[in-house]
Order: structure tokens, then sequence, then C-alpha cells
């Protein structure tokens, strides 16, 4: 991809996600990807590894399976089993794998005092 062309990619919200096997089922809308997925959302500052990823598109629904790690360009880290994205509400859902837990761990924005006016 041209240069210019990724910017224009990051900038309109485009995800790509990266794997050793994807199939895209028309029928149901269902893209799936296997083996080493890497998704990027790069608007987001968002990178995320899994053994599986799909996408249902009707649902706009993300599912990332399997060791999932997502990292986000502030720091914030989350680690999970399973973590859902929908996208329509902007909201992510992780569940760990049975007897185990979910893992995040997040950097808080601290607030600098606001100047005192003499």
């Amino acid at each position: 991809m041209l240069p210019g062309r990724a910017q224009q990619a990051a900038d309109s919200g485009v995800i790509t996600i990266e794997s050793d096997v994807q199939s895209a089922d028309n029928s149901t809308g269902v893209v799936t990807a296997s083996g080493n997925v890497r998704l990027v959302h790069a608007e987001r500052g968002l990178v995320g590894t899994s053994r599986q990823a799909q996408y249902f598109t009707e649902e706009e629904r993300i599912v990332l399976s399997g060791d999932v790690d997502v990292v986000q360009a502030d720091g914030n880290v989350l680690r999970a089993e399973r973590v859902t994205y929908l996208l329509k509400e902007e909201r992510a859902v992780a569940t760990p794998e049975e007897g185990q837990q979910v893992f995040s761990q997040w950097t808080l924005k601290q607030e600098t005092p606001a100047a005192k006016e003499d």
C-alpha cells in the first residue's frame, strides 16, 4: 500500500487483520482469520494478537479468541482467552479460560491542578 493510502486508511477507521489463513462466508457474512492473527486499529492505537479472529459483518462484531493480547499505544494492556468488540457500541467484553482470570493493566491519566488566579 502506498504511504498516502496507508494514512488515508488509518484516518478512516480501517481495521487490518493479518493471519496465516483467512476465509469469508458470503451467506453468513462471517470473515474468519486463523493462525498468528494480528489485528491493527491504527485510529485507536490498538494492536491485538490471537489464534483466531472472526468479524461478523451483520452485527459489526469482532471476536478474538485463543491467547488474546491487546495493547494500546497509551500502554493499556488486556489479556484474556476471548475478547469481543461490539463496534457499534464502542465497547469490549473480555472472558477468561475456564478457571482463569482476565488480566488488564491501565495507565491512569493524572490531572494537573488548575493554575490559581491572583
